[in-house]
């Protein structure tokens, strides 16, 4: 039940809830925000705000809020740095956590999903080791992108909601330095990671391990699940069921889309099976299982086509974690349908994306062994073949049996698709590295929307409440 408040100087949409205050004694730090030398409002996304009951504010009110983080009216009366453990590149680390960001804020959402405002770059907290705590400029502007290409390409994701740009000059390894700084805010359905439930099961805490699971069953509900699963109707039995399909679901999202996130950790795993935190992702030159995006991952461990192999994996530390409360048979059951519910997945959202109507999972999984053989073969972009092919329009061979949807939208009609490589990328950064110029950033945006519109609501699993919501 929703506990959500309105408030009578605030937009009438906006509905407080911070419900994560019921864990909040051993889930989080309480921490404040740094103090900028300057708070610039660079982008706001006011598509997401309106979800939430926000896009009312003004710029001033935004900053406070997402600048200066002065708390929303009813809500967490100072930031949290949550507590979590986890495997980096599958080596145990007990010592993450919250380093340069924390949970700001609870809302419920236009369809009453319970919703988050975290942050990163917005400082130092007991969590950031010998870390700065803060965000490049750089860093953010591609988190902007990411999450907007991933968005019309049907992908679960958190948004990008706010970029402020906060004056301070910061020193990195990895791009010229000193480099321009900013503090961003993401809206998610959630920041309860696999690290999490790991850091309960490192300190033995059943107590804390049983009101997590039960405070993530109240708020993300999915489908129950089969009606032959052992132990179906404990608690963290359904809730490893709910994990599995939501993360079978993401590795194929990012598989359709071309996409290669770099840094799959557990610590980078929301249970949502919401894909976040972006840093070194990359979308495919061509189609090449063995492209990574990390210069750091020499071993190809994410590696584009290792993907569903690290979501699986990651899955499996849920499993272990949740061996606190649970037998082991029933959670390798749940496990077990990760590799049949990917598969499903793929075959959906490859259709959704071409534009036919489906075959069933034998001719819809040749369908997409031939697609993948043509990019290959011709060492074709993934964005320009789905394109060329939408809706039947191409020659690959294996479509001509499907029944092409409706395409009405003139996105279609363009000379070419958007696409997200690395050169336009940096492009875009430099128009405002150099120039501070931000209209290439901002077209692209609208660009990467309509696109999105053109694509319409990408397939889910059926009865996930954890699921994308279309934000029009």
């Amino acid at each position: 039940m929703s506990d959500a408040v309105q408030h009578p100087d605030f937009p009438p949409a906006y509905r407080a809830d911070p419900a994560i205050l019921s864990l909040a004694d051993w889930l989080g730090d309480p921490v404040a925000a740094a103090d900028f030398p300057e708070t610039r409002l660079r982008f706001r996304n006011d598509r997401a705000a309106a979800s939430v009951g926000l896009a009312g504010l003004t710029d001033e009110q935004w900053t406070a809020h997402f600048g200066r983080f002065t708390p929303l009216p009813g809500n967490l009366p100072q930031p949290l740095a949550l507590r979590y453990h986890g495997h980096q590149f599958r080596v145990y680390n007990p010592e993450i956590g919250d380093g340069r960001g924390f949970l700001f804020a609870q809302m419920r959402g236009a369809d009453g999903r319970l919703m988050d405002l975290g942050t990163k770059g917005s400082g130092q907290t007991p969590h950031s080791r010998s870390g700065d705590g803060r965000l490049t400029l750089k860093g953010a502007v591609r988190e902007i992108l990411a999450t907007e290409m991933l968005e019309a390409l049907g992908v679960n994701t958190s948004k990008t909601f706010s970029v402020i740009e906060t004056g301070e000059p910061l020193w990195r390894n990895d791009e010229p330095s000193p480099t321009r700084s900013a503090v961003m805010v993401r809206l998610s359905h959630s920041h309860i990671r696999i690290g999490t439930f790991q850091r309960l099961l490192a300190i033995e805490d059943a107590d804390a391990m049983a009101q997590l699971i039960s405070y993530c069953l109240a708020q993300f509900p999915g489908p129950p699940p089969p009606a032959d699963a052992p132990a179906r109707e404990e608690p963290a039995i359904r809730l490893m069921h709910n994990v599995v399909e939501r993360m079978a679901d993401l590795a194929a999202s990012y598989m359709v889309a071309g996409f290669v996130h770099g840094v799959l950790n557990t610590d980078n795993m929301n249970i949502t099976g919401e894909s976040f935190d972006y840093g070194p992702w990359r979308w495919l030159p061509a189609w090449e299982p063995g492209f990574t995006a990390a210069y750091f991952d020499h071993g190809g461990l994410y590696a584009f086509g290792r993907q569903p192999e690290a979501l699986h994996w990651n899955c499996g530390q849920l499993a272990v974690a949740l061996r606190l409360l649970a037998d082991t048979a029933p959670l390798v059951a749940a496990l077990e349908r990760f590799g049949p519910l990917y598969m499903e997945a793929v075959a959906r959202r490859w259709c959704w994306r071409l534009g036919v109507k489906s075959r069933g999972i034998e001719e819809d999984t040749q369908l997409v062994a031939g697609c993948e053989a043509q990019m290959r073969a011709g060492a074709v972009q993934p964005d320009a073949f789905f394109f060329a092919h939408r809706g039947g329009r191409g020659l690959a061979e294996a479509l001509h049996d499907y029944e092409p949807v409706e395409d009405t939208h003139d996105y279609w009609a363009d000379p070419a698709p958007q696409s997200m490589l690395i050169e336009e990328v940096e492009a875009i950064w430099a128009a405002i590295d150099e120039g501070d110029d931000w209209a290439p950033l901002h077209a692209k945006v609208a660009a990467l929307r309509r696109m999105g519109a053109a694509h319409g609501t990408p397939p889910r699993p059926a009865g996930d409440a954890a699921g994308h919501v279309d934000l029009g």
